[in-house]
């Protein structure tokens, strides 16, 4: 299953660079993306090297199913709008 990375986690004065926000398709209720708790991610970089870094989805963010997503390693901001793999 894929999601999509839409924004790091962020205040107004500081942003979380290893925790994300991730909306999947077809999950629109905080209900529905709830299911997804303790989920592991993948990330996997583009070009040749093929980087990987695994993340684990901890909460909900909002009522209309965003996720929070937790990782081991920081990643970069191109990383936006990109995809991203949900494994279990």
């Amino acid at each position: 299953m894929e999601a999509r990375i839409v924004s790091y986690r962020r205040g107004r004065h500081t942003m979380k660079g290893n925790q994300l926000l991730i909306e999947i398709e077809g999950v629109d209720s905080k209900t529905a993306a709830s299911k997804f708790i303790g989920k592991r991610v993948l990330w996997v970089s583009p070009g040749t090297k093929k980087k990987e870094i695994h993340g684990k989805i901890t909460s909900t963010h909002g009522n209309n199913g965003a996720l929070r997503v937790r990782f081991s390693k920081g990643l970069p901001g191109t990383v936006l709008g990109n995809k991203i793999e949900i494994l279990d």
